[in-house]
């Protein structure tokens, strides 16, 4: 009989502080469950995971268990969040119209039994628009607002603050009036050994028309940004459209208003010496890619520092950047390679990405290799690591994970270890929570006998001495009390760990069955349930399973070598090469160390 699909809801209880009955966080969890039973199973109910913050208020959502629990959101598939009432998550209508916004995105339901809140109804759904529409006019509001600041801002020329461009640091000039208000002006002063590298990164991308072969030349000089690190092709793209370094002469004023900027500063004052200072002109978000707005949104003036780049040097390089858009490395539709993002080289430290070929294998499959990025960008002057033959590296990973679901696997036997282990922890547990309820019962029948005595001593000396063992008694149950919720919760964990094996054993069997029928993007998604990186070292692969405690330590890389994800970001171009980046080895083996190891294994070949 196939088992029943059992959606995984969360429960969030919060209280500013702990004042017994009614609403305590117990009896929100407690509530909460009875609602999820009701409307959905008591196996959903039973199994729900919860989330407890006390003695926090409702005015921010910076509270350590609801933060734990956006980020566990991330990594497990919430069914739906559960709160006793909406208050519960925030008193901020525009935090919370945000919050509901985004586990909207993330297909995460929200239920507020108190309100009948959910968001799977039409009333809750309605609910949820009136919010965002609180949220989206809360935003502009802020947005307008800011605007207006920064044209006030503008007609000064000054530099706001912030991490400086490459090239200049900021100094304080004078003293400004802004609304009433006196802020300190401050403008950009030249630093004559990182605007020389500017104007280099200029005159070599103008040389070579391309992104790829401007940052090769970088890499190859050890050239450094100006915080000592490895330039990509984004920090390079972002200093060339930077109008920081555009010098204020015509054809700079003719460039801005053709583009429809939000000009404020006459003709009169491009003379041809100082630099232009753009505001708005990037859309930056907490957790998300800063992003750039269009010309017309920029807020544009005549800065108080000298520009570098002439005018019509600095359009050309727009005109090229552009150009170089329709040349950007896009990843292939028909590309099969299932390790990207977790393929890394054991020499640097970087990202290993796929490379197709123009050959098939013998079966019409695409051949491809992995090869390292610093490798790919320095022409092999930084890293020199082998390619990774792709068919073959990812056929060995596609037959270990079928063979986790074996039941002579190293991975069931470690997992059958664990809920063993686990249920034997359990019956320790089960024996300290009816000592410590037994406890509880004998302390609640002393203070009861105190009271009674308490009765016939009123008014008497004994009096003072009943009423100070009374709350001792009441102190030690009220620690016996959080002792019981504590077991409790661990025996709750060791229930819900006892149902995730059983699940993770029933996944992989599925799995190691079906597996070779899955499509591409279902064969990334079972490689990734398990295995959170595989480590190239030129002749073996490393990999690492997501229960495994230890790290990989990377090489020290050589001078001008990349940190992983150093490169997140693919603007720019990226254009192939004519020859390929060094030959792949003809021997290309894969190894997995020990599972007692801190990393996966067995010798393959």
């Amino acid at each position: 009989m196939k088992a029943k699909n059992i959606q995984q809801f969360v429960i969030y209880s919060r209280k500013s502080k702990f004042t017994g009955k009614g609403e305590s966080i117990e009896n929100q969890i407690e509530m909460c469950r009875q609602y999820i039973a009701t409307h959905y199973s008591q196996e959903e109910a039973d199994a729900a995971l919860v989330y407890e913050d006390e003695g926090f208020s409702g005015g921010t959502l910076e509270r350590p268990k609801f933060k734990k629990m956006m980020s566990d959101s991330q990594k497990i598939k919430f069914a739906a969040i559960v709160v006793y009432r909406l208050d519960r998550i925030s008193r901020n209508i525009g935090d919370f119209a945000k919050l509901i916004e985004d586990l909207a995105d993330r297909e995460i339901g929200f239920i507020s039994i108190r309100e009948q809140f959910d968001t799977s109804s039409p009333m809750g759904r309605a609910m949820m628009y009136i919010a965002s529409v609180f949220s989206q006019l809360e935003r502009e509001t802020i947005a307008e607002r800011i605007r207006d600041n920064m044209h006030e801002l503008s007609k000064t020329g000054r530099w706001l603050g912030g991490t400086t461009p490459t090239g200049y640091e900021s100094e304080s000039i004078s003293n400004v009036t802004v609304d009433g208000k006196t802020r300190k002006a401050c403008k950009l002063k030249i630093i004559p050994e990182e605007i020389n590298l500017v104007k280099l990164i200029f005159d070599k991308f103008i040389e070579t028309g391309s992104l790829t072969k401007t940052d090769q030349f970088l890499m190859q000089g050890r050239y450094k940004t100006k915080r000592g690190k490895t330039f990509t092709r984004f920090a390079i793209k972002g200093i060339l459209s930077n109008p920081v370094y555009m010098i204020a002469d015509e054809d700079a004023y003719n460039y801005l208003v053709e583009n429809d900027v939000d000009l404020f500063s006459e003709k009169e004052a491009f003379d041809g010496k100082h630099g232009i200072m753009a505001y708005n002109r990037t859309l930056q978000r907490p957790g998300k890619a800063t992003q750039e707005k269009p010309m017309n949104e920029w807020i544009v003036s005549v800065g108080k520092h000298k520009g570098v780049i002439p005018g019509a040097v600095w359009v050309k390089v727009q005109n090229l950047l552009e150009l170089n858009k329709s040349k950007s490395y896009r990843k292939p539709r028909s590309n099969v390679a299932l390790l990207s993002g977790i393929l890394y080289c054991g020499k640097c430290g970087d990202y290993m990405r796929p490379k197709l070929s123009d050959r098939l294998t013998a079966t019409g499959d695409p051949i491809y290799t992995y090869l390292c990025t610093t490798k790919e960008r320095s022409r092999s002057h930084v890293c020199d690591m082998k390619n990774a033959n792709g068919n073959m590296l990812d056929a060995k990973i596609i037959a270990t994970v079928k063979s986790f679901g074996k039941q002579s696997s190293d991975m069931a036997k470690q997992i059958t270890q664990t809920k063993k282990r686990i249920n034997g922890n359990r019956e320790g547990y089960d024996a300290e929570v009816a000592k410590v309820k037994s406890q509880i019962e004998d302390n609640e029948k002393d203070i009861k006998a105190l009271v009674i005595s308490l009765g016939k001593t009123e008014g008497t000396n004994a009096e003072k001495y009943i009423l100070e063992q009374i709350d001792e008694l009441h102190e030690k149950g009220e620690g016996l009390k959080k002792r019981l919720t504590e077991l409790e919760a661990i025996m709750q964990q060791h229930d819900l760990a006892e149902i995730e094996f059983d699940l993770i054993r029933q996944l992989l069997s599925t799995m190691g069955e079906n597996i070779e029928e899955y499509s591409v993007e279902q064969k990334r998604a079972a490689i990734r349930t398990f295995i959170r990186k595989i480590v190239w070292d030129g002749e073996n692969a490393h990999v690492y399973l997501f229960h495994n405690d230890g790290d990989y330590e990377f090489p020290n890389p050589p001078d001008g070598g990349n940190t992983p994800n150093n490169d997140k970001n693919p603007n720019g171009d990226s254009s192939e090469y004519d020859e390929p980046l060094g030959e792949d080895s003809e021997r290309n083996t894969y190894a997995l160390p020990s599972l007692k190891e801190n990393r996966a294994g067995c010798s393959l070949r």
